[in-house]
Formats: structure tokens, sequence, C-alpha cells
């Protein structure tokens, strides 16, 4: 068929009518085909595929409202016009002939510029029809190559940024995306020391765009708490990396908590972030937690402040987080619930039913209006440590086999021990060795104490007992700044030997400060901890390695732990 031609049906059970409009159709240079009735015009056009249908109101067997019925069903999405040819005047038939599928008219008898008309106005229609058909194909196809591609990328994402021990039992959490890929982002990690790091970011926007950040945040936050670091320097980093990769105008509104279980303590850092709730189990009274800082990613390194703020936290306590995807969402009139209508939940009396209240009154109050963001909530407990657990942090890298036989010294001098915080790096140094791995939690809490004894009480010569009482515990931290300011040509230095053996391996540990000792005579084979506030260190250190010596006048200490092949499994 020559392009422009169109394949044209007539259906008309009067024979002259068919001729004279054949004759007219086919001078315009269409291809015609005919038929003497309703289920012959089916037939036809089912097996001829016409592209206009010129249909009689009035025919035998099935009249052409039926037939139009009939062809618009088969049609389907493809564009086919019926133009009725009839003699009715009356405005409730011609009505019924449009309502069955009809697109237009041709009134009897027949006007050749009329109907020519009429056929080149369809004829643009078809074309337009069609293009936007093959358009919509075409949007259609590649719309599910970028969402299975967004799938592939998706599951990258979700390996990487929702690891993690969300399933704590002490920690309740909703994270429902707005499009395949969310823009907010909850991770969990437990640290060496027991304690439990949760990061609740909210990036500017949602989908794709959203979620490019929160890959290389998951990684340096997943990293760094099994590493042992410090909020303060996670936190740093991660701000460092959003302000380097972000376009200007994209950045991420953040929350982070350390939630320490033996001190019944959390640690909060907010930036650009709604007032979070945190609920007093003891007063039934709800705190307003505000944001202090600016979203990460928005100021320089230099900038940046990690400061944060302390709260304790009792057994009971909830602490909850959320994204502003809660407060803005709407109702069918366009009113946010906002914050006043979501503390009003916590005025209710059971605070075991607060998360759940707040998901339903959500629901309720946006209706089928549904969400046009991503929505996060999180709600912590405060619980004994032994409800969750001991630590168990996955820190191979791949390696299979590590060093086994070797020997490190590391020296602190003054600058560095005001400043920086060795313990994370030291624990990496450590966790190099297969061996280890199992026991980072220990070998943290471990050097922990010695690095504390050995700077607090060596170097800085502090004593203990004053942490007895909150009083205490003021002074303590009064005394400590002031013999920093102090310090001159001090020093910590650590000395670690790593010796394998048959079964196992010994790992030796030699600490030793610039202090002036103490009688450690005295301590000898006190293996009981202390559970006061004030002399755990030595009988914890104890309680963790195979053997614990003091040399000199006491500012030097060798601890062993040994390890068999077990371990390794």
């Amino acid at each position: 068929m020559d392009e422009g031609q169109l394949n044209i049906l007539i259906a008309d059970d009067n024979q002259s009518d068919r001729m004279i409009l054949s004759a007219i159709v086919k001078k315009m240079g269409h291809q015609v085909c005919e038929a003497a009735d309703g289920l012959e015009a089916i037939e036809q056009y089912t097996n001829q595929s016409p592209d206009i249908i010129l249909l009689d109101v009035l025919m035998p067997n099935m009249n052409g409202q039926q037939a139009a019925i009939e062809i618009k069903q088969l049609a389907g999405e493809d564009m086919v016009p019926i133009i009725f040819l009839t003699s009715l005047q009356d405005a409730s038939d011609l009505a019924a002939c449009l309502e069955s599928g009809g697109d237009d008219f041709l009134s009897k008898p027949y006007n050749k510029v009329i109907l020519q008309a009429k056929i080149n106005a369809f004829s643009r229609m078809l074309k337009m029809h069609n293009t936007l058909q093959e358009q919509r194909d075409v949007i259609r196809e590649n719309n599910e190559h970028m969402r299975h591609e967004q799938q592939v990328a998706r599951a990258v994402y979700d390996n990487v940024a929702h690891s993690g021990c969300l399933d704590l039992p002490n920690i309740k959490y909703l994270l429902s995306p707005f499009s395949i890929f969310n823009g907010d982002v909850l991770l969990a990690a437990r640290r060496p020391s027991g304690s439990v790091h949760i990061l609740l970011g909210d990036f500017t926007g949602h989908g794709l765009p959203a979620a490019i950040g929160a890959m290389p945040l998951a990684e340096i936050f997943y990293g760094m708490t099994a590493k042992g670091f410090l909020m303060s320097d996670i936190l740093r980093e991660i701000n460092a990396k959003l302000k380097n990769i972000l376009p200007v105008g994209y950045f991420c509104c953040t929350c982070m908590v350390n939630l320490s279980f033996r001190r019944q303590q959390i640690e909060v850092w907010m930036g650009g972030l709604p007032d979070f709730a945190l609920y007093r189990e003891a007063s039934g009274i709800v705190e307003h937690i505000k944001s202090k800082h600016l979203p990460l990613g928005v100021l320089s390194s230099s900038a940046f402040n990690p400061e944060t703020q302390e709260f304790s936290f009792k057994p009971g306590d909830k602490f909850y987080m959320w994204s502003d995807g809660i407060i803005e969402s709407r109702d069918e009139s366009g009113e946010l619930f906002g914050e006043e209508r979501l503390f009003s939940i916590f005025n209710g009396k059971n605070p075991d039913l607060f998360f759940d209240n707040i998901l339903d009154s959500m629901d309720t109050f946006a209706g089928e209006s549904g969400r046009d963001d991503d929505t996060t909530l999180l709600e912590l407990s405060m619980v004994n440590e032994s409800v969750v657990g001991t630590v168990d942090i996955d820190l191979s890298s791949g390696a299979i086999t590590g060093p086994t036989d070797w020997h490190l010294s590391y020296t602190l001098r003054d600058d560095t021990l005001k400043t920086f915080n060795p313990l994370p790096m030291m624990l990496n140094i450590l966790n190099d060795v297969p061996s280890l791995r199992s026991i980072s939690g220990q070998l943290y809490t471990l050097m922990a104490e010695l690095f504390s004894n050995a700077f607090e009480h060596g170097v800085l010569g502090l004593d203990s007992s004053l942490k007895s009482s909150a009083d205490g515990f003021a002074e303590y931290y009064k005394q400590r700044e002031t013999a920093m300011k102090m310090m001159k040509d001090d020093f910590v230095k650590f000395e670690f030997d790593l010796a394998p053996s048959q079964d196992g391996g010994t790992l030796t540990i030699v600490v030793e400060d610039s202090g002036d000792g103490f009688d450690h005579k005295r301590i000898n084979g006190q293996k009981e901890i202390n559970l006061a506030y004030c002399g755990r260190g030595i009988p914890l250190i104890y309680s963790l390695c195979d053997s614990l010596t003091y040399h000199g006048n006491g500012n030097k200490v060798e601890v062993r732990l040994s390890w068999d092949a077990q371990i390794e499994e």
C-alpha cells in the first residue's frame, strides 16, 4: 500500500449506495473492502484490518450500532474511526450512534467534498495516534530497562546500606521508600565496646539521586564503627565525603546516636532534622530533642562541628527518630500531619503502643491521598546489655590469611595524647590477624582499659576514687583538663608481639607510660571485678586475658592472651 493510501471498509445493505461510496473513495486513491450487513462488517474488519469504517446504521442480521460495539472491542487500544452513514435526524438516535462507538456522521445523500474532508481529518488523527503508540511503546521499553537496572542497583545498595544490627530486640523500625530507591537511610551497628551506633539520614529529594550518597555514607559508618571509632570521628569523615561528592544543594539531614548499655546513656548528634522524642518511663515525660547543627555535606571540614548532646537513658526509656516524611504527610485537603499531632500521640498511657499508634495515626490521616516522600520511623529502647547479646563484628576484608608472626612498637607523645584516640587504629592492625577477628570486642575492651590506666592514672596522675560520686565525676574531669595542659615530654608506648604456635598463638601487649607508677604489689591476685564506679580497671583486665604482670614502678604492664585453633573457625 502506498504511503498515504488507506484501506476503507464500506458496510451498507444498499448495493447502489456501496457502489457510489466505493467510486468516490477509490477516486481519492484509497483501497476499498465491502460488507452488506453488520456481521459481514465484523468479518471484514477481522480479515482486512481497515483503517476507517463507513458504517450504515440500519442493516439486516446485525445493525450498525451493534457492529460498532463489537468492532471497538476487537480493536482494543488501536484507533478505528467509524463514520456512521445515516438518514436519521432525531438527536437521540444520533446520540445512540456515538455511544455505541461512532466517531462521526455522514448524512444521505452523500456529499463528495464533505466525505473527503472527513476521511482526510481521520487520516491525520490515525497518523498522530500511531505515532503516539510507537512513542509510548519506546517509553515503556526504556522504562522497563531502567527499572531492571535500578532493581539490580537496589540489590547492591541494600547489601551495603541495610546490613547491620537493626534486628536487635531493643529496636523497632519502619523504612518505607516512596520510589525504588530510598532517600532515607537507617543504619545500626555494634561497636567493639558493646555500644550501638544508629544513624538516620534524610537526603535531599528521593529516588536514585537521593540514594547516591547513601552508599559511601554506609561504608564509612559500618567500617569505622566496627573499628571502634567515636561518633565525632565518623561524623567528620561522612561530612567530608558528602561535601566532596554531592552537588551544590544536596545534603543529608542526619541524626546519629550512640547507645551505651553500661553507662545507661545516649549520645546524640542532630543536624537539619525535626524535633525527636525522648520518653522517660519513670516520669512519663516526653522531652523534645532538637537539632543543633546543619545537615551533613553542607560545611567544610574546618567549619564542621561534631559536638554531641548526652542524655541519661534508663531501662524502659525510649528514643524516637523519624524522617520529615511523617510530619509532612498530607490529607486529602493538603493539610500537614505536623509535629503537634505527632507529639500528641505520646500522651497515651501505654508506651508499648507508641510506635504502632504513630503509624496508625499517620495512615488514618493521609487516607487515600497517600504519600509523596520517603517515610522512616525508629523506636530505640534501653534494655540490659544481656538482652542484646555479645558483639558480633565481621571485620574480614576477604583475605583468607594475614600476618601471623610479628612485633610492633607504637608510641604516643604529648600532642597526640591530648587529641587522638589510638584504639581504632590499633584494633584495625590486630584484626588483620584472622584468628583475632572473632574476639575483636574483647581486644577493644582490653586495650581501652590498658590505655585509660596508662594515660589517666599513669601520665595524668588522676585518682580513680574520685569517681565514686556524681560530684567526684565532675571534679575528676576538671582535674583531667588541668593535668593535660601541664603535660610535657610525656608518652604512652604500646608494644605488640604476635607469636604463632602449633595449636594457635599468643598475643603479648606491653604498655608503658611516663608516669611515676604505683604500688602494684597490693593488687596482685585481685581478680574479682569491683562493681563500684572506680577501681574496676585492673580486675577487668584480669578477666580478659591469661596473665597480667607489672614491671618496675608499675608504669609498665604486660598482658598475654592465648588462643587455640578453634578460635579461627
